[in-house]
């Protein structure tokens, strides 16, 4: 996508549900080990009463829009803050959803507003996200 095509208020969503084997494969990539995310008996004993997928593999949807969808190939990553709402759980449908909230023409930067709600609507991320666009 050009920049040109990009109008405040656009947005795409991806819809992903995580494994623990995803989530074990993310732990070996990562060398985020944190037994809340790995190990269950220990998770059961935590406030979440069982594992949870990692925050950053859960925002790594964020990255997949961005990069491949919405705006798409040859779009730079320049800054991403998030929040981290409620803890999501293996094998949840989680919807990631990326939406045009600035522009600015000058540099072919855009502001985009980052999500991600479960099938409830709830908020489980959320955050911006500056890109350059080519």
């Amino acid at each position: 996508m050009r920049f040109e095509d990009l109008k405040i208020g656009q947005s795409y969503q991806m819809k992903r549900i995580f494994t623990q084997d995803e989530v074990m494969r993310f732990a070996d990539l990562s060398f985020d080990t944190n037994p809340l995310h790995t190990n269950l008996e220990y998770a059961k004993t935590s406030q979440f009463g069982q594992l949870i997928v990692p925050g950053f593999l859960t925002a790594s949807l964020f990255s997949a829009i961005i990069g491949t969808k919405f705006p798409g190939f040859g779009t730079i990553y320049l800054n991403q803050n998030m929040s981290f709402r409620k803890p999501v759980f293996l094998n949840q449908s989680v919807t990631a959803m990326v939406r045009v909230k600035e522009l600015y023409p000058e540099k072919h930067r855009a502001l985009l507003e980052t999500c991600c709600f479960d099938e409830n609507k709830e908020l489980l991320i959320d955050g911006t996200a500056l890109v350059k666009l080519p």
